[in-house]
């Protein structure tokens, strides 16, 4: 019986063979990984993956879906919606001894794919490497350089911490229904030596800098800054796009006490 793609869902599923055969080659997935895969569908992406893997484990929020996958000898299914899943615990079940780290892949939904970006976030410090297929302009954002109109809140949270690239370009036409919107592949491979700081503040210092993006930064970061006694220099005479990554790192370490949140 055919699945009908479901609306609430976001499904849009892979059918274009060659796409899916460039995809797997970039991901290069070997045996014994610790793979998860995100949202499988209707296992287009599944079935090379686990022909290379031996074994893997798949995310499915469809029920429907996911009593297809239970019938394949190779799956691990976790029913659920993928911003609940605790990846860190996944990754201690499937490794109790520990040393080996997650690969996270998946065609992620469109309308929640930078809600579960932030979710991985969290858990990145048992992430080998991510690659998810998203809309091309949200991947445009994620790898934006400064002085773009791309550069965004979102390149800033993620570039911190990540090493991104934009691997594949994936028509519309790749896909059953097509999306209105171009997709493509991205590679995120967690940094080795990340700056130590406390990702709540982080988080709040980027989101007031980017908060009225085409106002210099006096009128939002400069505010911001004063209210928690400052008296460092930083040059709030710019916009937030105009600002690199590794300053807005450095001031929120020049900002933050010895805090309990600090992620590495």
């Amino acid at each position: 019986m055919k699945h009908i793609a479901r609306k609430r869902f976001g499904q849009h599923f892979l059918t274009d063979r060659a796409i899916i055969d460039a995809i797997v080659d970039a991901i290069g997935p070997q045996p014994g990984d610790a793979m998860v895969e995100i949202g499988p569908g209707l296992a287009a992406m599944t079935q090379p993956l686990v022909e290379r893997l031996g074994r893997l484990t798949v995310i499915e929020l469809d029920r429907d879906l996911a009593a297809r996958l239970r019938s394949h000898g190779q799956l691990e299914v976790i029913e659920s919606d993928v911003l609940k899943v605790d990846f860190t615990e996944l990754a201690t079940r499937l490794h109790p001894l520990g040393g080996q780290k997650l690969r996270v892949v998946g065609n992620l939904p469109y309308n929640i794919s930078t809600p579960i970006l932030f979710h991985l976030l969290d858990h990145v410090a048992v992430v080998q490497d991510q690659h998810f297929m998203l809309q091309k302009e949200v991947i445009d954002r994620m790898v934006a350089g400064p002085a773009s109109s791309d550069y965004s809140r979102l390149s800033v949270m993620l570039q911190w911490r990540y090493a991104m690239d934009n691997v594949l370009f994936v028509p519309p036409e790749s896909f059953d229904p097509p999306p209105r919107v171009d997709s493509a592949i991205v590679r995120m491979v967690p940094l080795a030596e990340p700056p130590a700081i406390d990702i709540r503040l982080f988080g709040e210092l980027v989101q007031t800098a980017f908060s009225q993006r085409r106002k210099i930064l006096r009128n939002t970061l400069g505010k911001w800054l004063e209210a928690r006694g400052f008296s460092g220099t930083f040059d709030v005479q710019r916009r937030a796009e105009e600002v690199p990554v590794h300053e807005y790192v450095a001031l929120c370490q020049a900002v933050q006490p010895a805090a309990p949140n600090t992620q590495t």
